[in-house]
């Protein structure tokens, strides 16, 4: 039988090797971290690698997502769908082991890491899905949902700002299930990190109110199990365990330096290692009797086996309570769904409602929330975002059977634990803040577009109509940004009915995030037949039309919607069509012949009206149209005077529209 050691030495082996055919990579915290792997991954991780999305698995996440090598070793040892061949393709284009860890390339990676402080992040929204699942489907002998978040991190991770959001946060609800294990090493990038960071974690997560097992040496495998068996005790609050160990461990001359940090050891140094560690098979070779030992099959398989045991006592006793987990967990929407929230689209239209579009995205959630899985939430601004409904129960410590949360003022913490919600599984999850503060979030919704997460976010006070608040709160340039993330949908509704299918199609949309982007003045309603309502869904469509065809086309978005029918209703001398365009990107995915049929290309005389930053629409309006907008920071004064102030105004429109026509 294998040793400990020789077990965690495989990691060590795989990711000398790794990297080093890779000719790039990260070998030192897969070295450092491999005995503090072996030990959980051996003695206390509940996972089947036959089915890596077994409901009741323990989550792994590698914060420091730069040590990717040592899960992609861990996985292929284990079980999982990962071969030699695909770690031999390290960092390779379209291999199942890229650089940094993603989810949906390698089976049993939980998110996608690298951003320092997010995987962690992503963590705590596990922890909390954990545990509030368990609050809603659990009963008495009945335990469907008891797993455990593990994470792996580094001092980079406690040096980002965002980790001190989630983890306070954490320490506030009491994640008893959330277990940190800290590679504290002393080694980052530029070296010893006494010089710049010289915090006393220990003490630090006291003070968030977190368990805290301090020094622990991170290559004795007794300490280690030592530590995980008391931080599981802990029931009440999460726990970090501060692990001591040596970066690179087994390289003679790199171990305890930043020079294993992020390059291969060489092929010297590796033969070295190898002798010093009692390595002595060639690359990526590793012997029967330790993957014999490390093999997680039949284990695992026994495990889910238990859990459907349990599972189908529980469905014998609460059918329903059963079928809807099923149904969560599978993320499927309740029967009807879109046709629900169609009859609640109709009800909006039929209200004919002047008011803020942040109100009516608050009207949305009223109506959509009794047949909606929501898990709700604000960054401390539930009375301005309009966040919160009739329903909202919030997330306390000592009541995780809710499903609002209140988040306080951590914007980027509140968004990449809304990714780890939505990773985890079970609800229908959105934040809310001001869109000026999407720029704190702008990463965390980065990472929800490239894992293609169905993360929602309400950015309310949408522009210089906010107001008095001056320009550090009026977005000029965050929506034309956030539509330059790939897979973000964005949407800039006129008034309450276009509100209302926007959300309807955040909903719907299960492969990216959508930013619902809402004004905190009053808009007025649109007139709209049944089937311009329909078509709102594509993104863009003719709210105003004209006989044959038109001299020009007005493209406008949110508040300026109404301006552009003012100024339309104002020129008398010339054929002007309206198109109000609530999402640019869902209007591009549009079939060829809708967009033609919306924005002929014979009809080359175009002004486009929105109060942000100009440069997204030549495109739309090319070299002969023009754009009304602001390139410029705002002011503070009531809005009225602010549009006024900077050109969105009926006459100016005209005057744009008389320029190009």
């Amino acid at each position: 039988m294998p040793t400990r050691r020789e077990l965690a030495n495989a990691i060590r082996a795989l990711a000398m090797d790794a990297v080093q055919k890779a000719k790039s990579g990260h070998p030192g915290a897969p070295m450092g971290m491999a005995d503090i792997a072996e030990v959980l991954y051996n003695d206390f991780m509940k996972h089947n690698p036959a089915n890596p999305k077994w409901v009741d698995r323990d989550r792994f996440i590698m914060s420091n997502g730069h040590g990717s090598m040592l899960p992609y070793a861990v996985l292929h040892l284990t079980g999982y769908d990962v071969s030699i061949e695909d770690l031999k393709n390290f960092r390779q284009l379209h291999s199942k082991t890229p650089g940094h860890p993603e989810y949906g390339y390698t089976p049993g990676i939980e998110t996608t890491t690298g951003p320092l402080g997010q995987g962690l992040t992503n963590a705590v929204g596990m922890a909390i899905a954990e545990r509030t699942l368990a609050a809603h489907f659990n009963r008495p002998g009945h335990e469907i949902v008891d797993h455990y978040t593990y994470v792996f991190l580094g001092d980079g991770c406690l040096m980002e700002g965002i980790s001190h959001e989630a983890c306070s946060l954490a320490g506030t609800l009491g994640l008893g299930k959330l277990i940190f294990i800290y590679d504290d090493n002393g080694i980052s990038i530029d070296g010893e990190v006494e010089g710049w960071f010289t915090d006393d974690t220990p003490k630090r997560f006291e003070a968030y109110g977190w368990h805290v097992v301090p020094k622990v040496d991170g290559h004795d495998p007794e300490a280690i199990k030592a530590a995980l068996e008391e931080a599981r005790s802990v029931t009440d609050k999460p726990s970090i365990i501060c692990a001591q160990t040596i970066i690179g461990f087994g390289s003679p001359n790199k171990a305890g330096k930043e020079e294993c940090h992020g390059a291969p050891l060489g092929e010297d140094e590796i033969e070295l290692a190898r002798k010093e560690l009692g390595w002595p098979y060639p690359p990526f070779e590793i012997p029967k009797e330790i993957y014999e030992a490390w093999d997680a099959r039949d284990k695992g398989a026994r495990a889910e086996a238990a859990w459907q045991e349990k599972f189908a006592a529980y469905r014998a006793e609460y059918p329903e309570l059963a079928a809807e987990f099923e149904r969560r967990m599978a993320d499927e929407l309740v029967e009807g769904w879109a046709d629900k929230a169609d009859a609640f689209i109709r009800s909006v239209a039929e209200k004919k409602e002047n008011i803020a579009t942040r109100k009516a995205s608050q009207n949305a959630i009223e109506g959509l929330a009794p047949f909606t899985d929501f898990l709700g939430g604000s960054a401390d601004l539930a009375g301005s975002n309009l966040t919160i409904w009739s329903g909202a129960k919030p997330i306390r410590k000592d009541n995780p059977d809710g499903n609002y949360i209140n988040y306080g003022v951590r914007e980027f913490g509140m968004t990449a634990i809304i990714n780890g919600l939505v990773l985890h599984g079970g609800f229908v999850s959105y934040g809310g803040t001001f869109l000026i503060f999407s720029d704190y979030a702008r990463n965390a919704l980065r990472m929800a577009a490239l894992m293609k997460l169905r993360n929602i976010e309400v950015f309310t006070h949408d522009s210089i109509g906010l107001g008095e608040d001056g320009p550090t709160h009026q977005p000029v340039e965050q929506v034309p940004s956030l539509r330059l993330i790939p897979n973000m949908s964005v949407w800039r509704p006129c008034d309450a009915v276009e509100t209302a299918v926007a959300w309807k199609m955040a909903v719907l949309r299960k492969d990216g995030p959508t930013s619902l982007v809402l004004s905190r003045q009053g808009l007025p309603h649109q007139e709209r037949s049944d089937e311009q309502i329909a078509l709102i869904e594509r993104g863009g469509y003719v709210l105003k039309d004209c006989d044959g065809r038109p001299d020009v086309i007005l493209i406008a978005t949110g508040s300026e919607v109404a301006l552009a029918m003012e100024a339309a209703a104002a020129v008398t001398d010339k054929k002007v069509r309206v198109v109000s365009m609530p999402s640019a990107d869902v209007f591009e995915a549009q079939d060829a012949g809708y967009r033609e049929s919306v924005l002929p290309s014979d009809v080359t005389a175009r002004v486009a009206v929105e109060a942000a930053a100009t440069g997204f629409w030549y495109k739309y309006v090319g070299t002969r149209g023009a754009v009304i907008g602001i390139d410029r920071f705002g002011e503070s004064a009531p809005a009225g005077e602010l549009f006024k102030e900077f050109g969105f105004t009926v006459d100016n429109v005209v005057a744009a529209i008389n320029r190009v026509a």
